[in-house]
């Protein structure tokens, strides 16, 4: 019995803390921050791609992780919000914070129809530089046609948020 009390006092306190650290880094709707990110990294055929490559659309990148159950939730989602606004300038990129095999694995289970690049490490350092201090996933950016950052989203975003977002800025 009073083992079971600590785990759920530490459980809480974690909640807690989530909570918290959610308050300080999530739903900025409009960020005054600096345009795209300068970076590169390869897509699973080892073809290197910069967000630049995407300038003039609606990019929403997105963080994420194989082990990470929100980021898988999301990505069926996001696969079909790319199918319905993709013709109108939405572009979706995903970046793993994992090696090549672990990606290439999880990704012949699902079918996608956006790009997702293997950042590795880098890719968590980039994250924390755009704003994700606490490491939480899944993490996103959404850019407007101008390459501005307008939002960042720590933890999962609800498809009905993403839509309120992206709606506008078509």
């Amino acid at each position: 019995m009073k083992q079971s009390l600590i785990i759920l006092a530490i459980a809480f306190c974690a909640l807690a803390a989530g909570i918290y650290v959610n308050q300080l880094t999530d739903n900025q709707s409009r960020v005054d921050t600096p345009a795209l990110p300068d970076f590169s990294f390869p897509d699973l055929a080892g073809r290197t791609h910069s967000l630049t490559e995407w300038h003039g659309k609606i990019i929403v990148v997105n963080f994420w992780a194989t082990w990470c159950p929100p980021c898988r939730k999301e990505i069926p989602e996001f696969v079909e919000l790319q199918k319905e606004y993709g013709e109108q300038g939405l572009q979706f990129v995903g970046i793993a914070l994992e090696e090549k095999e672990t990606v290439a694995a999880y990704l012949n289970t699902l079918e996608t129809n956006y790009p997702m690049l293997i950042g590795g490490d880098q890719a968590m350092a980039l994250a924390q530089q755009m704003g994700n201090i606490a490491g939480i996933l899944p993490f996103s950016l959404v850019f407007n046609r101008d390459g501005q950052l307008i939002h960042r989203q720590a933890g999962p975003f609800s498809k009905e948020d993403l839509i309120k977002l992206i709606k506008p800025l078509l």
